[in-house]
């Protein structure tokens, strides 16, 4: 069944109006039998008028009221200080109420129950003293009474209240640990996206160009096998496309992927075989290697960096700007490896897009240990990527 939203806020302001409206009426009832029975001790058995009832009942009517009223209209701690001065004077007066007593009781309650702070705490116990300094004093039933149930009320509103604080101090634990879950897992794909994107994408590209540059180069070759080799790039380049797609499905968190087996992560080193790799498969361009400077030590998460933005890079060269001549350089300095990326393809009028996964994976991947990464067209035409990298990721001390 379906509740509407506040419903059940409705019902118990519903019921509390009902049980205080039931208190004042018992309240009034009871104070008006005490006053009929007042003025007739006060006549010594000689009729009653009316006026000499009302005159009595009145005042009495307005401190059993004091003692309900105020549960429905002040806040918790005005409430119960109030009903309880109001029933102190009424037992003084030996003119106390039934429903006055159940006033003081629920007032105790609430007070504990929504009340907060020491303060509070102390007041809903401080309820108690003056009825036990009345049934000290004159041995009132309903003061003994009061004085016993008053902290017994008080103690279970503190209980409740605890409860509902823990319960919520659990939600609240949950709701933040699903939240830091969800977070880790979207930052886990998102760098798994950007592993499969600069792996994957490295090698079906070099199956493309290696397709298509055997079918152009080769001499002599029938028609049958140049058709193969033309199938072989189509498939590799609509996997290119299909993969990418995926890509973009998994950096938007709509599907949950696993982590499979990791194999040694690549650093500077293997920038060279890289380099080799994409010069063999390069057709009519070359590829050379630049180095500059004394070659440090850094980090391996920062060499990690390094390689995929130079794989990356040359991924891109490839499919953009094929048969371009390309140079990676690497330039040393004391606390900073710079990345130099060139290409001299088409530049601003070729169709590569000013981003993308791979683009965007470069950035990503650089700001990961402090570093920067610009791309954009080189002077005097081509393509141009400069990274800088530091020695050591940001946070992590020598």
């Amino acid at each position: 069944m379906d509740v509407e939203p506040g419903s059940h806020d409705k019902a118990r302001r519903l019921a509390a109006v009902v049980v205080i409206g039931v208190l004042s009426i018992g309240a009034c009832l009871q104070a008006i039998a005490i006053a009929v029975g007042m003025t007739q001790d006060q006549r010594g058995g000689a009729p009653v008028s009316p006026g000499q009832v009302v005159l009595n009942a009145l005042p009495l009517c307005l401190l059993a009221l004091a003692t309900t009223v105020p549960l429905g209209l002040l806040r918790p701690l005005a409430a119960a200080v109030t009903v309880t001065l109001a029933s102190v004077v009424l037992l003084v007066l030996h003119c106390g109420t039934i429903a006055g007593v159940i006033a003081v009781v629920l007032a105790a309650y609430q007070l504990g129950a929504v009340g907060a702070g020491r303060r509070r705490q102390f007041v809903a116990i401080a309820l108690a003293v003056p009825f036990l300094v009345m049934a000290v004093a004159s041995r009132d039933f309903t003061a003994t009474l009061l004085a016993s149930c008053v902290p017994i009320a008080a103690g279970t509103g503190f209980a409740i209240r605890a409860g509902r604080s823990e319960t919520g101090e659990d939600e609240a634990r949950a709701v933040l640990s699903h939240t830091l879950t969800e977070h880790l897992a979207r930052g886990e794909r998102a760098r798994i996206a950007r592993e499969l994107h600069d792996v994957v994408a490295h090698h079906i590209s070099m199956i493309a160009v290696r397709a298509e540059t055997a079918r152009l180069t080769t001499a002599g070759m029938p028609e049958a096998g140049a058709e193969r080799l033309r199938e072989i790039g189509d498939t590799a380049r609509a996997g290119l496309t299909e993969m990418r797609r995926l890509l973009g499905v998994l950096r938007e968190d709509v599907a949950a992927q696993e982590v499979g087996e990791r194999q040694p992560q690549p650093g500077l080193p293997q920038v060279a075989t890289l380099v080799d790799e994409a010069r063999d498969a390069a057709s009519g361009g070359s590829v050379r290697l630049i180095v500059s400077g004394p070659a440090g030590s850094f980090d391996p998460g920062v060499e990690l960096v390094a390689y995929r933005i130079v794989q990356e890079a040359l991924t891109n060269a490839r499919r953009h700007a094929p048969g371009a001549a390309v140079d990676v350089e690497l330039r040393y300095d004391e606390d900073t490896l710079r990345l130099r990326i060139r290409d001299n393809g088409p530049g601003p009028g070729d169709d590569r897009p000013p981003s993308g996964h791979g683009l965007l994976g470069m950035r990503e991947r650089a700001a990961t240990v402090g570093g920067t990464v610009h791309t954009g067209a080189a002077p005097g035409g081509g393509f141009l990527v400069e990274a800088m990298l530091p020695v050591k990721p940001d946070g992590v001390s020598g």
